[in-house]
């Protein structure tokens, strides 16, 4: 199983810094739901992690090396970026087969274990109805559940989802997260950015809350989802509950 460590780690954007001293240990086999206010340092957080920016200081390690080559991360970390926008006009079946560029050779074709894998993908997002549609011309949520299937396609020990339930109905919501923790158990370490505090403290095995740019707690849901905690880092007042074995968080109103 893929492991990933950071180690004091700092990013500045800018002359601003952003993330301050953030140091996290990651295992497969579980979710990790990533949760903060806004500008807590969320997307910048995994952004750093997968070598997408540069950072001030600290490391990561990803399986024990740091600075992986890109073409080797692709193949061990997919990524499902928020809010992507689409501007080629393909196909979805074409699109999701992007996922398979880490694993192809220079000026190699699909082969058949590929198409298995993009099939695969397409079925597992529920975007396997739609393999001919142009991919521009879909919905809001469908684009989001066709850039997953591009992620899945990858096959990769790792799997980081930034936002992944925006613009997805309830319904296609409870299937992505349902899809996440699936991943989880086949042994994948899955890295999700979420807003819905429900949905971690029901799918995630563990939680990093960020707030201005350090980790404020980390831990089970119902360790680090106190109202206490709510209170002071998101400002909101909220009611916990109880509903067929899984955690309810309801905001109220913002705290005094």
């Amino acid at each position: 199983m893929v492991k990933i460590a950071i180690e004091g780690l700092h990013v500045s954007l800018g002359r601003k810094p952003v993330l301050h001293g953030v140091d996290a240990q990651m295992y497969g086999g579980v979710v990790i739901g990533v949760i903060g206010p806004n500008g807590a340092g969320k997307s910048t957080l995994v952004r750093a992690m997968l070598g997408l920016i540069p950072v001030t200081a600290g490391k990561v390690l990803i399986d024990g090396v740091a600075d992986m080559p890109r073409n080797r991360m692709a193949r061990t970390v997919a990524y499902l970026p928020q809010g992507q926008t689409l501007h080629w006009p393909l196909t979805v079946e074409r699109l999701v087969a992007l996922g398979r560029l880490p694993h192809l050779a220079p000026f190699s074709r699909i082969a058949d274990a590929d198409h298995d894998a993009i099939e695969r993908a397409m079925v597992m997002a529920d975007v396997a109805g739609l393999r001919d549609r142009i991919a521009t011309e879909l919905s809001g949520g469908e684009r989001a559940r066709v850039m997953l299937a591009r992620a899945l396609a990858v096959e990769a020990p790792a799997l980081v989802v930034d936002e992944p339930l925006a613009s997805l109905d309830p319904g296609h919501q409870l299937e992505v997260m349902e899809l996440l923790k699936a991943q989880a158990a086949r042994g994948a370490l899955v890295i999700a950015v979420l807003h819905d505090l429900t949905m971690a403290a029901r799918f995630c095995d563990r939680l990093i809350l960020l707030s201005q740019g350090r980790v404020a707690a980390e831990g089970s849901p119902s360790a680090v989802l106190t109202p206490d905690r709510l209170a002071r880092i998101y400002g909101i007042t909220a009611w916990f509950g109880t509903g067929e074995n899984a955690s309810v968080i309801v905001p109220l109103h913002r705290s005094s």
